[in-house]
C-alpha cells in the first residue's frame, strides 16, 4: 500500500496542532511545497477554514509577520504574569 500525502494536509496540521495544546498556533502558510499547493492559497485557504479558535494565519511566506505576533503574544502574556 502506498501511502500519499496532499496539499490540504500542511494546511490542515495548524488545526490539528492547535486541537492538542493550549496556547495559540500560528500558522505561516508557504508558496513551495509538493502537489497542487498553487503558491501556497491551497495551504492558505485550510489554514483559514479550520476551526480551531487559538489557530492564527498569516499570509503566505509571512514568516517575519508570524514571528511579530508571536513576540506581540509572549509580551502580553508578560505583562498578565507580572500583574499576578
Amino acid at each position: 500500500m502506498r501511502s500519499s500525502s496532499s496539499p490540504a494536509w500542511t494546511g490542515a496540521l495548524p488545526s490539528v496542532v492547535g486541537g492538542l495544546v493550549d496556547c495559540p498556533v500560528i500558522a505561516v502558510p508557504t508558496s513551495i511545497g509538493y502537489g497542487a499547493a498553487f503558491g501556497g492559497v491551497a495551504p492558505l485557504l485550510t489554514m483559514l477554514n479550520a476551526c480551531s479558535a487559538n489557530v492564527v494565519v498569516v499570509n503566505i511566506d509571512s514568516g517575519f509577520k508570524g514571528g511579530y505576533v508571536a513576540a506581540l503574544i509572549a509580551k502580553r502574556a508578560s505583562k498578565a504574569a507580572s500583574f499576578d
